[in-house]
């Protein structure tokens, strides 16, 4: 599937045009054609709207996979491919196979400035009853509104994450004093810096412990990832993490950068570099 670049098609004219969606986003387009290409995200992200997704084929041209919707019936599973055509500044994304098989969604992107982007999507089906196509495009748009809402927020966290990264400290890392136990246990979790990079503070089976606040795959936000069988998954894509440790618990190879120690000396919590901490 290596020569897919001939994407610069029309729509197929078989199909009639359901609804348009139009909306801004404020990021640069190079953060949207990264967003484009990252299929992975979908059920996590995207959890409302979708249960699982299987990667069939991927390149330079863009990608197929297999989607289940929710609520998760793997019998209406769809194929779904995405074709890109960046000279033009727009994709396709068609449905191969399964429900709504044939349908076209079309979406051409606009460089407004360096940090905004317009995005125009337009829905196209085989459908030709005017009550119909009102329907099908009125629920397209609604999907679309909370997709696109969820991807901006995304979006929009990982291009700041990406400016404020900070470099390790250099030199001796002073201990942080954070009060009380008894007064700590009360307000957790609790996110802190230490050292320049945040951290979250949680209790487990009694014990203190501190994680990386930051997943190391796009730098997606875990303040808020509930803890589950001593584990934390990151809302992006799901990336999954021992907190005691810091490493992978899904077979993906990924670890939390190292956390501080954590001790109670005179009933105070204390931070302090470990030889886990960079």
């Amino acid at each position: 599937m290596g020569e897919r670049a001939d994407t610069a098609r029309a729509v197929d004219p078989r199909l009639n045009l359901a609804g348009r969606y139009d909306r801004e986003v404020a990021v640069g387009i190079g953060r949207v054609w990264e967003n484009v290409l990252d299929w992975e995200h979908l059920p996590a992200l995207h959890h409302g709207q979708f249960h699982g997704i299987d990667l069939l084929d991927s390149g330079p041209w863009g990608w197929r996979a297999s989607v289940v919707n929710q609520p998760g019936d793997v019998a209406r599973a769809q194929v779904i491919e995405v074709r890109i055509d960046r000279d033009a500044g727009r994709y396709c994304s068609a449905t191969l196979e399964g429900p709504g098989a044939g349908s076209e969604i079309w979406t051409t992107l606009t460089p407004l400035s360096a940090d905004r982007t317009a995005v125009a999507v337009t829905f196209h089906v085989a459908e030709d009853r005017p009550d119909r196509l009102a329907r099908i495009g009125e629920r397209y748009v609604e999907v679309y509104t909370g997709l696109w809402d969820e991807d901006e927020a995304m979006m929009v966290h990982r291009e700041r994450a990406l400016a404020n990264r900070r470099r390790p400290a250099e030199g001796p890392v002073e201990p942080l004093n954070l009060g009380p136990r008894s007064a700590l246990l009360t307000d957790l979790p609790r996110v802190v810096e230490f050292a320049g990079e945040r951290f979250r503070l949680v209790s487990l089976d009694g014990d203190l412990i501190a994680h990386a606040a930051t997943c190391p795959h796009w730098l997606g936000p875990l303040d808020d990832a509930p803890v589950e069988d001593g584990c934390i998954r990151c809302p992006w894509h799901d990336y999954r993490f021992d907190i005691r440790t810091g490493a992978s618990a899904d077979g993906r190879g990924l670890t939390l950068a190292g956390a501080p120690h954590v001790s109670v000396e005179q009933g105070e919590v204390i931070l302090s570099a470990s030889p886990a901490f960079p």
